[in-house]
């Protein structure tokens, strides 16, 4: 029964990221839902900027924390280890809930590109981005990065081991290529409001710390296999590789 209700509770976490995942995507592109990051909840300006900071610095701390080794170790003294990460993709997904629920709207447009071809251009590039997200997440192991490899190991009576490092496809192109979706996803908008400018400004710069924090914890778990890679792949921003430098053997 426990290893029963271990999978229930795996598959729950699971499905209901899905679903907020699946509404955070429309919100962020304003299309078809009942709120989004342009027409939300009404409030005087500054009280609307103070309220979706604070929703965003919530969600960033809950990221941020709850995926450094340190809060790990900790946690799972009172979390079975089965569980983990579907806990920490539970508490992810209602963070994010709060912050689409709770945004407030400032809808003065910065820019907006008017032409039909362009918009829909526009529009072309904020959904590769979503599937640069999406594709990446399979490059390393979807279904452990969301908890459902662990659970249904232990459902199964099976031990867990983590699948380790991996630098597949993207990863040979970008060190976060995941990432860099997110970032073209949030500023690819044919129309930017501020709110949606706030929104793209103050990930973006979650986004960047959170990756400088994720490497530092890399590099103190594989040493000099990471440090190699990170000087040959850029961060976020992709480049052709770098030259392998050869040495001229000395004449005999």
């Amino acid at each position: 029964m426990t290893r029963f209700l271990t999978l229930c509770y795996g598959a729950v976490s699971y499905v209901l990221f899905l679903a907020v995942f699946v509404y955070a995507i429309l919100w962020v592109g304003d299309l078809g839902v009942p709120r989004s990051v342009d027409h939300a909840v009404q409030a005087p300006w500054g009280q609307a900027v103070a309220i979706d900071v604070v929703l965003l610095t919530l969600f960033a701390v809950q990221h941020s924390v709850m995926a450094r080794p340190a809060f790990k170790r900790w946690w799972t003294r009172f979390v079975p280890q089965p569980i983990e990460r579907s806990t920490y993709v539970l508490a992810a997904s209602a963070v994010l809930a709060l912050v689409l629920w709770q945004w407030r709207e400032l809808p003065t447009v910065v820019w907006e590109v008017s032409s039909p071809p362009a918009r829909w251009a526009i529009y072309m590039v904020f959904w590769l981005g979503w599937a640069v997200v999406l594709a990446s997440t399979f490059m390393i192991n979807h279904f452990e990065l969301f908890g459902l490899k662990q659970v249904f190991a232990a459902w199964r009576g099976h031990s867990q081991a983590e699948t380790g490092f991996r630098t597949t496809l993207f990863y040979r192109v970008v060190r976060h290529p995941l990432n860099l979706g997110f970032i073209v996803a949030f500023w690819a908008a044919p129309t930017m409001t501020v709110g949606h400018l706030l929104f793209a400004s103050v990930t973006t710069a979650w986004i960047f710390l959170a990756m400088w924090l994720e490497e530092r914890d890399l590099l103190a778990k594989l040493g000099g296999r990471y440090a190699a890679y990170r000087e040959t792949v850029p961060m976020i921003v992709p480049r052709p590789p770098k030259p392998r430098v050869t040495h001229a053997r000395p004449a005999s």
